[in-house]
């Protein structure tokens, strides 16, 4: 009897955790419904039409960000309507702000910015810009030549 492929979740589990980020937000879109999330979009129509996204695709890129715990359907009906889900960023996937911020710094210092505007990152409440750093345990500040990545067994991984 053939053996079943092993889950895909099983196969993440045994890969360095940017290995299992990517078996999360594994396209361009999926970070882009965060975005749009963390601007308050909330319902299928409101990804869509800001995103100018397919429905089916948006449809599998909502339910795979549900289904890994980034976001969570909750009804609500709009007056004579039928109840409709809308989607919140639990609060692993407002973690995933500082992952944008830094994207957004990168693209910014990296990549030929095109004609279109721009979602800035500021402080709640204020316009203040702020950025993505780089903090060791004693919370000191650290500059990219400051830090190395470095290979670690599974016995040897600071668990958080």
């Amino acid at each position: 009897m053939p053996r079943k492929p092993p889950m895909l979740a099983d196969a993440l589990d045994n890969q360095c955790a940017i290995v299992r980020s990517l078996g999360v937000l594994s396209d361009s879109w999926s970070f882009l419904l965060l975005r749009e999330a963390l601007l308050g979009r909330r319902t299928f129509a409101q990804f869509r039409d800001s995103l100018g996204i397919a429905s089916d695709v948006l449809s599998a890129r909502l339910n795979a960000l549900v289904e890994h715990g980034v976001l969570e359907r909750i009804p609500y009906q709009e007056p004579g309507q039928r109840t409709r889900d809308a989607y919140e960023l639990t609060a692993a996937g407002d973690e995933l702000k500082v992952v944008l911020v830094a994207m957004q710094q990168w693209g910014e210092a990296h990549v030929q910015r095109g004609r279109t505007g721009s979602v800035l990152p500021v402080r709640r409440g204020g316009h203040e810009r702020v950025r993505a750093v780089l903090v060791d345990t004693h919370d000191v500040i650290l500059g990219e030549d400051d830090v190395d990545f470095v290979r670690v067994t599974a016995s040897e991984a600071p668990r958080r």
